[in-house]
């Protein structure tokens, strides 16, 4: 990949390919004042999601670690966080304002939607205004944070765009970029060749605790998980076990030694490199979770043609599927059906992938960001109090 890059250098020197600045609500009832105030600026997006009230624990730890890592990721600008209550809204502003990054908050108790809603208006008007005059400068591949992920699996996927997938991972890898994997269910059956590229016997004992805890959790719930996992897209598109979705799964993730492995959201402290991150495998909720990891780029094998995208960090689609290709092409960034063909080589759907990694992060959109995909999910571990 010989492009020049161009990203967003922020305040603490981590780089972004995005400039948004968002409208972020602590919790689901202040989803409406930020959605007005999104609405009134034009330029800033809200993130609307469910949850916020009444969680506690490490549940309440979650909510909080990806609110903050959403404001705090480098595709954002700038931050108006609205909250319900102050306390909550300020410890997460305090929290994205450790970045150095211009951050606000503002709680609706006590003043009311119509008033918050022209507070916060004025503020995203600022902000808005100011991010619109940062000018991107020249970055390296080591600047990024790359996340990846499957979806709609089929055989397809184990055969095609997963390996085109893995073949980034190592180039990335290789030039000094951070990469996270999770779908902690989705390595059933292959979580030993995961557990072998650990880095440091602690690691090893970190992971296999992490997965051990996810069997057991659903040991005792008496469930059969078939259906579910697999799911009955991967079953119609022939992948009749977890294990053969795990072995695709697993296929994407390249070839380097795993440095980290991260709770969800969880930023990495150990350098540049290779990080297992536990997520749930449902596609929102694990790149949102990795968005507030700090993740600024998405990549996304697909078999049947999952349509999936995030509002702050792009979602670049591959598939090897030529059905897909063909009928979903509005979704599809990186067409590498010759692969099952023969007509081209892995390497050479290695260097179709990094040419539209490098056009993406100088600004190209990607299919998911033109037809307005912007699917923002919280994961929650428990019922409320």
């Amino acid at each position: 990949m010989g492009n020049q890059l161009f990203g967003y250098r922020r305040e603490n020197g981590k780089v972004g390919i995005r400039n948004h600045v968002i409208i972020l609500p602590v919790d689901d009832i202040s989803n409406a004042a930020c959605e007005a105030v999104a609405r009134q600026i034009q330029g800033t997006m809200a993130l609307p999601h469910a949850y916020g009230r009444l969680q506690y624990g490490p549940d309440l730890d979650l909510h909080f670690r990806t609110m903050i890592g959403i404001g705090s990721n480098p595709n954002v600008a700038a931050v108006v966080v609205i909250g319900i209550e102050e306390n909550w809204s300020k410890l997460i502003a305090d929290g994205i304002a450790e970045t150095g990054k211009p951050v606000s908050y503002f709680s609706i108790e006590g003043n009311g939607d119509l008033e918050i809603i022209r507070q916060a208006s004025w503020k995203a008007k600022e902000y808005v205004q100011w991010a619109s005059e940062l000018q991107k400068e020249p970055i390296e591949l080591s600047d990024l944070t790359v996340s990846i992920k499957c979806g709609e699996s089929d055989t397809t996927t184990g055969l095609g765009s997963c390996p085109t997938v893995s073949q980034a991972v190592d180039r990335l890898v290789d030039a000094g970029a951070t990469v996270f994997f999770g779908e902690t269910s989705e390595l059933t059956g292959g979580e030993h060749l995961i557990y072998n590229r650990m880095a440091t016997d602690e690691l090893k004992d970190k992971f296999m605790g992490i997965y051990e805890n996810y069997v057991g959790e659903i040991e005792s719930k008496g469930v059969d998980l078939l259906g579910s996992q697999p799911t009955q897209g991967n079953i119609a598109g022939g992948l009749s076990t977890i294990e053969e979705k795990a072995l695709g799964n697993i296929a994407k993730t390249g070839t380097k030694e795993v440095i980290g492995v991260l709770d969800p959201a969880e930023k990495p402290l150990n350098g540049n490199g290779l990080y297992f991150m536990d997520t749930s495998s449902a596609a929102a909720e694990c790149i949102t979770l990795m968005a507030a990891g700090g993740a600024v780029l998405h990549l996304f094998p697909t078999g049947q043609g999952n349509i999936i995208g995030n509002p702050i960090e792009p979602v670049v689609k591959i598939t090897a599927n030529p059905v897909t290709a063909a009928t979903m092409s509005e979704h599809i960034d990186v067409d590498v059906q010759g692969l099952l063909s023969r007509t081209i080589t892995i390497e050479e759907a290695g260097d179709q992938l990094m040419d539209v990694i490098a056009r993406t992060v100088n600004g190209r959109l990607t299919c998911a960001e033109a037809l307005g995909h912007r699917e923002f999910v919280m994961t929650k571990l428990y019922r409320s109090a």
